[in-house]
Parts: structure tokens; sequence; C-alpha cells
């Protein structure tokens, strides 16, 4: 065996016994036991008595007692707090620091109490029973002979209480933890504050986006006509579409910062058709329904590109929730017809039909300068947009399929259906 071997060897015996965790755990154990000798002592003491006489009520007192202090919420939060502190978990996470709010949380804290008490007492009785003969030994008339046994005394001692202090963690940690249902409900808030960041994520890209996309194109068109006129048209749809996205921007720093405010536009928003979501009016958290489509159309034939828009949707007939969601998917449809085929017309359809909201953007397919085939049917499969149209469709119950044609025209078609029940 290889020096270094022998010297990592005696480290890993050794360390756990220099560790101030070691010791810490050491403390806690002997609370435990102090907590018993001290009813052993008031009741039902010890003169005069058997071993027997002497267990059994005492621990049935210990064991009724650590009974009713587990019935106090606060008793939970105060060992799950001492726990942390002399335990010295890996991570704090592991052990609680709330009260007890259900019977289950009081029956693991009793639990956690009674065992707490048993390994510290068989701690405590081990080091009195165990090193004072250990001391008597050698300290007596005989204890050259027994001088070398002390470090194998002081060693198993010491991996006593490191291996009680790591079953106590353990027990801890799974009686003063969180319990499974604790860890289903963070699991779901988690699952739930990770859905908002993506839905807030996907708001900015739409709004966003579109607006620099009708910013660059409304730019580039006025610098290549040059006509007075057309210039301060393309300013003013640059301005107004300016004024649109700060208003997305701040309704969106509003929910990001969960003022009250915030939270009133998590949870309801503006309803489908409210007029809360154009630019310049209401509140900072109302965001745009189906109503404002012909703003946006505006917007886009304001950046050269014609839209023929048909809406079938009967007023009131659509929950809020899917009024919002269908704004955001036609805007990213028009703003990649924007990107992608400046200048085609852009088709939409909007309809009711069978308990289904469907929606329909198509243009015609660009193809990309020196190649044979279209130049968008495969750039976008990837896109963050599109994948955002997946993501909103798939949360609201429904389907997106987007792509070129099935039926062979030349055409870049996203349709979208919803279910109206699964809207609300």
């Amino acid at each position: 065996m290889s020096a270094s071997r022998i010297r990592d060897g005696v480290t890993g015996l050794l360390a756990p016994l220099l560790a101030g965790a070691t010791y810490a755990r050491l403390l806690h154990l002997l609370v435990g036991w102090i907590f018993a000798g001290v009813v052993l002592m008031i009741y039902p003491g010890t003169y005069h008595k058997t071993l027997g006489e002497i267990l059994v009520p005492s621990v049935s007192v210990d064991v009724a007692l650590l009974a009713l202090v587990a019935l106090i919420p606060a008793a939970r939060r105060a060992e799950g707090v001492q726990a942390r502190l002399l335990l010295v978990p890996d991570r704090e996470e592991d052990i609680g620091v709330e009260p007890s709010r259900t019977w289950a949380d009081r029956r693991r804290t009793a639990g956690w109490l009674i065992g707490r008490v048993v390994l510290g007492t068989a701690v405590g009785v081990a080091t009195i029973f165990g090193l004072a003969p250990a001391f008597d030994l050698l300290t007596g008339p005989r204890a050259f002979w027994y001088l070398p046994l002390a470090p194998l005394i002081a060693l198993g001692y010491g991996w006593l209480v490191v291996g009680a202090g790591r079953l106590e963690l353990s027990i801890a940690v799974r009686l003063l933890g969180p319990s499974p249902a604790d860890r289903l409900a963070e699991a779901e808030l988690r699952a739930e504050r990770l859905l908002e960041r993506n839905r807030l994520a996907r708001e900015l890209h739409d709004s966003i986006g579109h607006a620099l996309t009708v910013t660059v194109l409304q730019a580039g068109a006025a610098r290549e006509v040059g006509d007075a006129a057309f210039v301060a048209k393309a300013l003013e749809v640059i301005e107004e579409t300016g004024r649109q996205a700060m208003d997305d921007l701040e309704r969106t720093l509003v929910l990001l910062r969960e003022t009250p405010a915030g939270g009133g536009a998590a949870g309801g928003g503006a309803a489908g058709g409210s007029p809360g979501g154009s630019a310049g009016s209401g509140t900072a958290t109302e965001q745009p329904g189906i109503d404002q489509l012909p703003a946006l159309f505006d917007t886009v034939r304001a950046a050269g590109s014609p839209v023929d828009a048909r809406i079938e949707v009967p007023a009131g007939v659509l929950p809020g929730v899917l009024s919002r969601e269908s704004y955001r998917i036609v805007q990213e449809g028009v703003t990649n017809a924007l990107k992608y085929a400046p200048g085609e017309s852009v088709g939409v359809r909007i309809a009711v039909r069978d308990g289904q909201l469907e929606l329909r953007c198509a243009n015609r397919l660009v193809t990309a300068p020196g190649r044979g085939a279209p130049g968008r049917a495969g750039s976008r499969k990837g896109g963050k947009g599109l994948r955002g149209i997946r993501e909103r469709a798939a949360l609201l119950g429904g389907e997106a399929v987007v792509g070129a044609a099935a039926d062979g025209s030349a055409l870049w078609v996203l349709d979208v259906r919803l279910p109206l029940r699964l809207g609300s």
C-alpha cells in the first residue's frame, strides 16, 4: 500500500472526529439526554427502585410530555431552527422551520422529539457507562498496561458520536423536513413561476419583436422612397408602434415587480373586447385583446403589406384569456409575414366553429435569393416566435400547425385551433 493511500485513509478516519459539526451534533444529542434525565430525577426517581420500576414510568412520562409539546405548532419551528444550527445539514432547506399546520405535521414532530430523546439518552448512557470504566482503568494501579488502549477508546467513542450525529441528522431530515405534500406544493409553485416567466418572455418577444420589425421596415422604406408625405406617414407609424411597445413593456415590468396592480393583471387582466390594450389608455396592466386587431392590421398595412382580414367572432363569446392569447398569436403571425415576406399580402381569418376558435394567417412564400425553393419553409421551423405560438396553443388545450400549405399552393400558413371551453 502506497504512502498516499495510507495518508488518505488516516485523514478519512480522523477528519470527522476533528470537524466542528461533530461536536455541535453531540451538544444536540446531550440536550435530549438532559431532558430524559430531568424527568427521571423528578419522577419516578431512583431511590430503592429496580430498573423496571425506573424505566416504565419514566419512559411513559417522557412520551406523554413530548407528545403534548408536539401539539404546539411553534414546537416544530423551534426544533427546526435548533436542528439547522446544531445538526449542520448539507442544505438548510432539508430541515423545515415552519410551524405545524396539520395533524400529520404534529405526528411527525412527536416522532422526532421521541427519537431525539431516545438517541440522546443512548449516547449519554454510553458516555457514562463506557468512558467512566475506561477512565478508571487508565488511571488505576495497572494503568501502564492499559495505556495503549487509550487511542482506541477515544477513537471508538469519537466514531460513536459521529455515527449518532449522522443518524440524528437523517431522522431530522425525514421528520422535520418538508412532507411529500409540501414538496409537491413547492414543485407546483416552481412550475407556476416558470410558466409565468415563460409567458412574460413570450409577451416581450411578440410585442417588442413586432414593434422593431415595423420600425425597421418603415425606416427602410422612408429612406428608399424619399417622398416627404411618405416619410411623415412612416414616422407617424414608427411613433405609434413605439408607444404601443412601451405600453407592453411597462405592463410586463409591472407584472415582474409583483405590485398589487400586476397581481390583478395576472389574475384577470383585460377581458376580450375591452379597450384597455390600446396605446396610452387604461392602466399599465391591461392587455390587448382581439378587438385591438384592427389597429394591429393598420400598422402592418402602413409597413407596406396589405392585410385581408375577416373576423367572425360574436361579441362577448371569447373568454378574456383566449382573447388576449389570440391577439398575441395573430401578432406573431403577421410579424413573421413582415419579416420574411415584406410587401406581400397577408390573409387573416378568425372564426368560431363547433366550439373552437380558428385562426389562420397566410401569405405568399418568398424564394430565398440564389435558391430554387422557398426560403421560409425550413428557416422558421425552430424560431422562438413560432415555438411560442405552439406553447400558447398547447397551454390552452389546442394545437398550432405552421409551415408551407399542404395543398401545394405557394403559401406560408399558420393554422391554430383553440377550444372555447378551455379558454376561461
